[in-house]
């Protein structure tokens, strides 16, 4: 690799992917940050798509934050410039995968082979070789040759079973002709960590350390690394910054600890280099947002894990209540929607009093989560364009009186969804979380 990090144009890539989920790419992808940056190398982190829990995990792993490319919520132009910028400084960007390689939204379009066409990287394929063997061949291969712009450079063998078995594969991928970067035994220490909506974080897992040391050591020992590296391609250098939201004002006062932690680090980024001025803060702290705010935004995050804390908060809601009388622009997603109103009622019934600058009472009711991609169109005082790109992750339902919502809503494929959200002056939110502008 070359020292010369400070050349974008010098900096290498490659994407993390599988057959379909549960096959390992994130024990792989965390192991070989953790290994890398063991054997000092600088590796940037990415995850593919509209994920607030993997990066941090990655981010984790690598020693530097993570960053989202999404594929079906961002322009290649974007992704590009996102991938390139996350790529500065670094010896090679690694982008972990989401769901199986052509797995895509429900109108085809997302799907992480689509991001690595987009950025013209190469694909490590994690296959799960339990309970087979010859098999792996042909799967491999039609993975391999489904797509004329999407290249797989090389193999990653996961839960194999014994010495044995990896032979068998081996021989059997001999004739796909696709480099067999390694196999990493089936091992219970090489558990992922569960996830669960978010619910759980590297801090809040018992044992992700011992996690992280461990797979560390096996991926640097079942895979070769430096073979892995030598396929890696060149990111291609952007001369332009990455498209971004117009920041929400001028002075911005965001939320942010273990109750409010969903924040996308390009949307930060972004205004950070339009001039806007960051401040953070914390509700369960009961820290007021800055009181020279002219914004102030309430990301998602675990508010029902923390009712009795916010509920307790008293200088965080009139810290609210004096942005609110002095016209700030107040902004709450998905959780910061939630702390908005005037309750919110747990899992078990009980009643948490929230903001109350919404008249709104959230509840977490779901039987199953509400999950998709959204296309949103607002009027709102938002500066941001009428039409956007997000996506909805809750188990809470919200019952509000004769508020104007915040955004008409139509899913990947078009299809018209409920209005989402509240808009009182201004004040409003939803259960949307943004991503990128349409």
């Amino acid at each position: 690799m070359s020292d010369k990090r400070g050349d974008m144009s010098l900096a290498k890539g490659l994407v993390i992917a599988a057959p379909r989920s549960g096959s390992g790419k994130t024990l792989v992808t965390l192991g070989l940050l953790a290994a890398l940056r063991r054997a000092g190398r600088v590796v940037a982190p990415a995850k593919t798509g509209p994920d607030y829990i993997d990066p941090v995990f990655l981010g984790r792993a690598a020693g530097r934050d993570a960053v989202n490319l999404d594929p079906w919520a961002m322009s290649s132009a974007q992704l590009r410039a996102l991938a390139a910028q996350q790529a500065t400084g670094a010896d090679l960007l690694l982008v972990e995968g989401v769901m199986g390689l052509f797995d895509a939204s429900a109108d085809g379009h997302g799907s992480t082979a689509d991001l690595a066409a987009h950025l013209g990287l190469p694909v490590i394929l994690v296959v799960d070789a339990d309970r087979q063997s010859q098999s792996v061949a042909p799967l491999v291969s039609g993975f391999a040759n489904w797509r004329s712009d999407v290249r797989i450079a090389g193999i990653v063998l996961n839960r194999v079973a014994s010495a044995r078995h990896e032979r068998m594969l081996a021989r059997a991928l001999a004739q796909v002709r696709l480099p067999l970067l390694g196999a990493i035994p089936r091992r219970a220490e090489l558990v992922v960590p569960e996830r669960h909506l978010g619910l759980v974080l590297p801090d809040e897992v018992d044992g992700f350390s011992l996690f992280l040391d461990a797979a560390a050591e096996n991926i640097g020992d079942f895979i070769d690394l430096a073979a892995l590296e030598s396929l890696a391609a060149l990111v291609a250098a952007s001369d332009a910054p990455p498209a971004a939201l117009p920041p929400l004002g001028q002075r911005i006062a965001i939320a942010r600890d273990s109750a409010f932690a969903f924040l996308y680090p390009h949307l930060l980024d972004g205004w950070r280099s339009a001039g806007a001025e960051l401040h953070f803060f914390s509700p369960l702290a009961d820290e007021a947002p800055a009181d020279h705010a002219d914004a102030i935004f309430l990301p998602g995050g675990y508010p029902e894990l923390h009712g009795p804390a916010l509920a307790a908060a008293t200088s965080f809601h009139a810290g609210l209540r004096a942005a609110r009388d002095r016209n700030a622009l107040i902004y709450g997603e998905c959780g910061g929607f939630m702390a908005l109103g005037e309750a919110l009622v747990d899992s078990h019934g009980t009643s948490h009093a929230m903001a109350g600058l919404l008249p709104i009472i959230t509840r977490i009711d779901r039987p199953k989560r509400v999950l998709g991609y959204r296309r949103l169109l607002h009027d709102s005082p938002l500066p941001w364009p009428q039409g956007l790109n997000g996506h909805e992750f809750h188990y809470s339902s919200a019952k509000q009186s004769g508020l104007p919502p915040l955004f008409e809503a139509l899913d990947a494929e078009c299809i018209r969804q409920m209005p989402m959200g509240a808009v009182l002056g201004r004040v409003m939110g939803s259960y949307a979380h943004v991503i990128a502008g349409a």
